[in-house]
């Protein structure tokens, strides 16, 4: 099969990934192997192609990045119904987890320090095979293009749940700063659910397309008016920009950070910045019951990413695009 390789961390603008012919590979016991229809290309594959996130386990590289991915259940290892093959699966960030500790006991498997992730810890899907443990994997509708469904299963499920921890509810006003992948998804739950979103970002071709979802106010996080949000996401990395959104926050408001990588952020004004029982919190991979209720609602409302495509080949142009902040909506590599 063919796959785009990570040799060694490098920025993207060298090309760091090279096109590589491997062996299929085989689905252990529990697993799932699925022949890649399309995988999205998403800020945590930059941090991890750049180093920013560093591979943590002996003998990690090469890696074939990207975690999420649509293909078809091709072959099953042992303890897997022979049924599943042909169905067409998704695979997300959350790989495994131990199920044993106090916080899969809790229901809360995304902060288990034995959880391992796609792309990662595991071969992921820039390539025409992957595999997946059955239980990680989760059904898909064949109604829509892989294109449409990949975003889905990390920039879906990660600003599914930052949307929940927010605490933003219908009728309120919700601020999403940083306007590509994930919050472009997130805008329209939002609005579906009746709240009203506001969008800040530097490039104004985000902001157009933010406007033409629905947004009512588009612009800069310096124009963001101060105790006007009822909650926040912040997608863009950048620590900077936490000062300023605390102080868009109305009183009790939360801002939750949406990203596995974070630049430093500045020190915080206690009093007019954090006072009056504004909240902020991180968001931590996700669980898989995330997934579940995100590809639920996903398919009630219809929900539609905007995507730009490349093919496999290409995926270091996509990585350097996503960077440069060029991508309009989801940027998603095509397989087959």
């Amino acid at each position: 099969m063919r796959a785009m390789r990570l040799a060694a961390p490098a920025a993207v603008e060298s090309s760091p990934l090279a096109l590589e012919e491997l062996p299929d590979p085989e689905p252990g016991p529990g697993e799932l192997l699925l022949r890649v229809e399309a995988c999205g290309v998403c800020r945590t594959d930059l941090h991890v192609v750049e180093g920013e996130l560093p591979v943590e386990r002996e003998g990690a590289l090469p890696l074939t990045p990207g975690h999420m991915v649509v293909g078809r259940v091709e072959a099953v290892g042992a303890g897997v119904a022979a049924s599943r093959v042909g169905r067409r699966m998704g695979i997300a960030w959350l790989r495994s987890v131990c199920g044993r500790c106090e916080w899969c006991r809790e229901g809360r498997e995304n902060l288990c320090p034995e959880a391992r992730f796609t792309g990662y810890h595991a071969d992921g899907g820039y390539a025409e095979r992957a595999t997946v443990p059955e239980a990680f994997a989760y059904p898909l509708t064949d109604e829509l293009p892989a294109v449409a469904l990949a975003p889905l299963h990390c920039a879906g499920i990660i600003g599914y749940r930052a949307l929940r921890l927010s605490g933003v509810g219908p009728g309120e006003r919700l601020g999403l700063v940083g306007f590509g992948n994930s919050a472009h998804l997130v805008l329209q739950v939002a609005r579906a659910r009746g709240c009203e979103v506001v969008v800040a970002s530097h490039r104004e071709e985000h902001r157009a397309l933010a406007r033409s979802m629905g947004a009512v106010w588009t612009g800069d996080t310096a124009d963001l008016p101060e105790a006007s949000l009822h909650g926040a996401i912040l997608f863009a990395p950048v620590g900077e920009l936490v000062p300023p959104v605390l102080r868009a926050l109305r009183p009790a408001g939360t801002l939750a950070c949406a990203g596995i990588h974070m630049s430093p952020i500045p020190t915080i004004d206690y009093d007019t910045e954090l006072f009056h029982e504004r909240v902020l919190r991180s968001v931590t991979a996700n669980t898989r019951a995330d997934g579940q209720e995100l590809l639920r609602e996903a398919t009630e409302l219809e929900l539609r990413p905007e995507t730009t495509t490349w093919p496999l080949e290409r995926a270091n142009e996509a990585l350097q695009a996503l960077k440069a902040g060029e991508v309009r909506g989801a940027a998603v590599l095509t397989v087959e």
